[in-house]
């Protein structure tokens, strides 16, 4: 191959798209990953009608992966700026500070979050939106989750959660919580429904 036409074909590196990342990354850690695929359009877009864009304070992602809820988090109203974005795969962190430059990334344990944050946050957030394949938890460390988020977010402040289970990732009977659906979302595969707690 001529000197010209290689260097031509070293300029164009091979970029995977988001369904392989997110493919790949299942393979290597599957317990690590709420889907095999970048949560869908319609999926992203139930989630994003639960959070007020014009309410103060950071929106704190759980599990962005690749962003496809974060995407719907902005065109729903939220500035990017307001973003807390919390990450385990450090591949997606890199991505993430490339596609959302004034968002804050955070590499860290959502299951921890506490330790995730204590030096991020410097003001309660007004929604927390979680990726995270929460039922592969024991419960006890799901509703351990939902109680820190709640300490870190505003009086009121929804705790969203897709699932692609028939039942609630967190019991609706949990003291001191009210617990919401969304509709069956069959435009997702597999189909989830959305889940919204907040504190009573």
């Amino acid at each position: 191959m001529p000197l010209q036409s290689s260097l031509r074909v070293q300029k164009k590196p091979l970029r995977l798209d988001d369904e392989v990342r997110f493919l790949r990354s299942w393979i290597e850690k599957p317990l690590h990953m709420g889907a095999v695929m970048p949560s869908s359009k319609a999926l992203a877009r139930t989630m994003a009608q639960f959070v007020d864009p014009q309410a103060d304070g950071p929106v704190i992602e759980l599990g962005p992966g690749t962003g496809a809820i974060t995407n719907a988090l902005i065109e729903r109203g939220v500035d990017p700026a307001r973003l807390v974005l919390i990450e385990y795969n450090p591949g997606f962190c890199a991505l993430l500070r490339d596609r959302y430059p004034t968002a804050t990334v955070v590499q860290g344990d959502a299951y921890a979050l506490r330790d995730s944050l204590w030096q991020t946050l410097a003001e309660p957030a007004s929604a927390v939106v979680s990726g995270l394949p929460l039922v592969t938890k024991p419960m006890r460390q799901r509703i351990r989750l939902l109680r820190e988020a709640q300490a870190l977010a505003q009086p009121g402040a929804p705790f969203i959660q897709f699932t692609y289970s028939v039942a609630p990732p967190i019991p609706k009977s949990l003291t001191g919580v009210t617990a919401q659906a969304s509709e069956r979302i069959w435009l997702n595969i597999p189909p989830a429904r959305v889940w919204v707690y907040r504190k009573s």
